[in-house]
């Protein structure tokens, strides 16, 4: 009996290490393809109850080549640092020394009358209604606490519109500074890197150490600014570190479980949250995903919590295409077929986008459908992306030009109203911004979003 029992053990080993043998292959076919078209440059880890099923890296830490990447090598994560304060804003709470109702005015009483207005949650929401500061010409953070001196009006109410902006972040770090009594940077380092034993991660790391790596574009020139907002506070991680962030959050171990909950829920359906993003049914995490961006630099954490799955994609050459990646390595990881992606048409577009009218880069657009549709892709998603760009930049014209390209090519497409309505709503267009919400209400009766936003408009905001 034993050694049936023995043998039996012996087979279903085998089988699990058959298993993942194919799976590692079928991830690193799939990576290393990305690498070669173009697509990926950079660290990928992907575990799966507790065992790594895949680790790896592609190409370099420079633009120059003068650098082979491996696991080592940090890497900015943008807006997935934005976590850090998030998390040590809910310690100082459990700890009593806050409230999320507290006023900004109580912690930084040099602020004007508007900082009595805004509580700690409207910070972690981002619904405090501070508009950005002028990042163009800020250099260091007492130049961005100069400018929210000077500024004397909000751009809404605290706690009625959701307006995601740094301004938030600097704040929040600023008053984990003032409850804390020590730098942020050091707080982190002391009170979430060396209790998640992410070892390796840096705060503000000198961009010029040989494990640091540096971004660039896909003419391969170095990123002037490497990092995109000049602020301090950002952590830089590598693979395996961001990890065991994933583990050491999602295992309540210096946050509990309900003040995990509080900062992953978000202000509304579709909005970023202090975590980013996540799902959560009858008050328990199914996923947890954040994306950042930063200069040339993208990063994305998956986690499936319910499968203990882990997914981090890093990268140092930004081609927009890690949820692609995420989604092909979880159709692997679940038995399922996978495609390869094609590049994305807001890389292949973007420097036209800085230097042509919009009417140029859209007559380049058809003829790059009509002879590069192999490798660049043309779907919906594409376009929006090329319209959320433009937004970014504030040129709502040119938006509303590309938007309404969309609507035209996917006229069932909920999403591509919805952003059309968002365009018209940035133009100052409220008339065609509702007309567009109720069409993609129509075609999406669930998009919340929406049905938000109409009442908002119908009420005259």
């Amino acid at each position: 009996m034993t050694n049936i029992k023995t043998l039996l053990a012996t087979l279903v080993l085998l089988s699990w290490v058959s298993v993942a043998k194919a799976q590692n292959t079928r991830i690193d076919d799939l990576m290393t393809k990305a690498h070669n078209i173009g697509l990926f440059n950079g660290n990928v880890l992907v575990v799966q109850k507790g065992k790594t099923v895949y680790e790896s890296s592609f190409g370099y830490a420079d633009g120059a080549k003068t650098r082979k990447l491996d696991k080592n090598f940090l890497f900015n994560i943008g807006s997935i640092g934005k976590e850090f304060n998030g998390v040590a804003i809910m310690m100082l709470k459990e700890q009593g020394k806050l409230s999320l109702d507290d006023k900004v005015s109580k912690y930084l009483p040099e602020l004007p009358a508007w900082a009595a207005k805004i509580s700690i949650k409207n910070l972690l929401q981002y619904t405090s209604g501070l508009p950005d500061v002028k990042w163009q010409t800020i250099k260091s953070d007492a130049d961005i606490m100069n400018d929210m001196k000077q500024l004397t009006a909000l751009n809404s109410e605290p706690g009625t519109n959701y307006h995601y902006n740094n301004s938030n972040v600097f704040l929040q770090r600023r008053i984990v500074e003032k409850i804390s009594g020590m730098g942020f940077n050091k707080f982190v380092e002391q009170n979430i890197l060396l209790p998640c034993r992410m070892t390796a991660s840096e705060v503000d790391p000198d961009m010029g150490k040989a494990n640091v790596a540096v971004s660039f574009n896909n003419d391969r020139v170095q990123s002037p600014r490497q990092f995109a907002y000049v602020m301090t506070g950002w952590t830089s991680v590598t693979a395996r570190d961001l990890y065991q962030w994933n583990q050491c959050l999602h295992g309540f171990k210096i946050i509990s479980e309900p003040s995990v909950l509080e900062i992953l829920q978000p202000f509304a359906p579709n909005k970023q949250s202090s975590l980013g993003g996540g799902k959560i049914e009858n008050g328990e995490i199914i996923t947890h995903e954040h994306h950042g961006s930063s200069a040339d630099f993208e990063a994305l954490m998956y986690s499936d919590l319910t499968k203990d799955i882990s997914v981090i994609l890093l990268t140092n050459n930004m081609n927009f295409k890690v949820f692609d990646l995420k989604d092909a390595i979880l159709n692997i990881l679940d038995h399922k077929p996978y495609v390869v992606p094609k590049k994305s048409l807001l890389t292949v577009l973007r420097k036209s986008l800085d230097t042509q009218t919009i009417e140029e880069t859209l007559v380049q657009y058809n003829d790059l459908k009509k002879t590069q549709s192999e490798v660049i892709s043309f779907e919906e998603p594409e376009l929006n992306g090329i319209g959320y760009f433009l937004l970014g930049k504030k040129r709502f014209a040119d938006a509303v030009k590309v938007f309404e390209l969309n609507v035209r090519l996917f006229p069932e497409s909920a999403n591509a109203y919805d952003s059309l309505a968002e365009g018209y709503y940035n133009a100052g267009n409220k008339a065609l911004a509702l007309q567009n919400y109720k069409k993609s209400l129509s075609l999406d009766p669930k998009n919340n979003g929406a049905k938000e936003m109409i009442e908002k408009i119908e009420k005259g905001n």
